[in-house]
């Protein structure tokens, strides 16, 4: 196993090179950083000296080997939004994404593997149709219409649970419910799918014969080899939180990287951009290689070849 860590950081080098090559051209390409930092009373003057100090007189090849090696220093220059460095700002947003896409997965584990597995068992019986309807519904809900409903029904209405920030444990339920959703939905489905392949093989057949539980064959045999696709899904999901939760963040006032993302470009902060991209990239990779592990742990017929 170790050495199958190993070369998987191994390769972790080319998938940084090319996604610092892809935002060092994606910056480039979206439009001037000189006419976007300075105003539009500028002078000729001012554009040529803040072009100077970037280093934008200068060659292509010229520019990208110096943010290559900025970049593997950990410095994404300083946004010109909030005058800190970039890279710092998105280390200080991380800790609060990570905290709702653990707690969004937490809610998404809670409901979707008691239904899946029921789903499965209770297959083509009024059980089934139901958790199936709720999960077809639960996927076709919009995060941003969930949430405002959300807010509406225990902010506004009830006043149980405040309605935006992070603080204490009242703050997270609602975005991580509004998130915990979608994805539980989707694990339902895929947990009955896997579920119903599963206690279709043989050797759940012969535990039966033996004269073992229902329980037993279900919780012992059947349910661990059918988390590995849910496993899959989740490490696939939880990347995703950690960038991609936009919308539930600005519905919320989330302090997250992804509130901190959508600021960043409706401003042009490209700083922040490309110090984002980075790290998400990095989060991608190394919870690949997680998933690969538990894998192993799961199922000990997989080998790290």
């Amino acid at each position: 196993m170790g050495k199958y860590i190993f070369k998987s950081l191994l390769q972790v080098i080319p998938v940084l090179f090319i996604v610092s090559l892809i935002v060092f051209i994606l910056v480039r390409v979206t439009g001037d950083p000189v006419a976007l930092m300075l105003p539009e009373t500028a002078t000729a003057e001012d554009r040529a000296v803040l072009t100077e100090a970037l280093g934008l007189d200068q060659p292509l090849y010229t520019q990208y080997v110096k943010f290559l090696g900025s970049a593997l220093q950990g410095d994404f220059g300083q946004s010109f939004r909030y005058g800190q460095p970039a890279l710092q700002l998105v280390l200080e947003r991380l800790p609060a994404s990570f905290e709702l896409a653990v707690a969004a997965m937490f809610f998404a584990v809670l409901m979707a593997v008691p239904l899946g597995v029921i789903s499965a068992v209770k297959r083509n019986t009024f059980t089934d149709l139901i958790i199936s309807g709720i999960s077809v519904i639960g996927k076709a809900m919009p995060n941003f219409w969930m949430g405002i409903m959300l807010i509406l029904l225990f902010s506004v209405m009830l006043g149980v649970l405040p309605v935006s920030g992070r603080g204490g444990l009242s703050h997270l339920i609602l975005p991580a419910f509004t998130l915990g959703v979608g994805l539980a939905a989707q694990m339902t489905r895929l947990i009955r799918s896997s579920m119903l392949e599963i206690l279709s093989q043989d050797y759940i057949r012969t535990a039966r014969s033996k004269g073992l539980g229902r329980m037993v064959v279900i919780g012992q045999h059947a349910f661990r080899n059918g988390l590995i696709p849910v496993v899959t899904i989740m490490s696939l999901q939880f990347t995703s939180l950690i960038g991609g939760t936009l919308i539930t963040e600005t519905v919320f006032s989330w302090p997250g990287l992804g509130q901190l993302l959508v600021v960043a470009v409706n401003t042009h902060d490209m700083a922040i951009v490309q110090a984002a991209v980075f790290v998400i990239a990095l989060i991608v990779v190394i919870t690949n290689i997680l998933t690969d592990v538990a894998y192993r742990l799961l199922d000990p017929r997989i080998k790290f070849d």
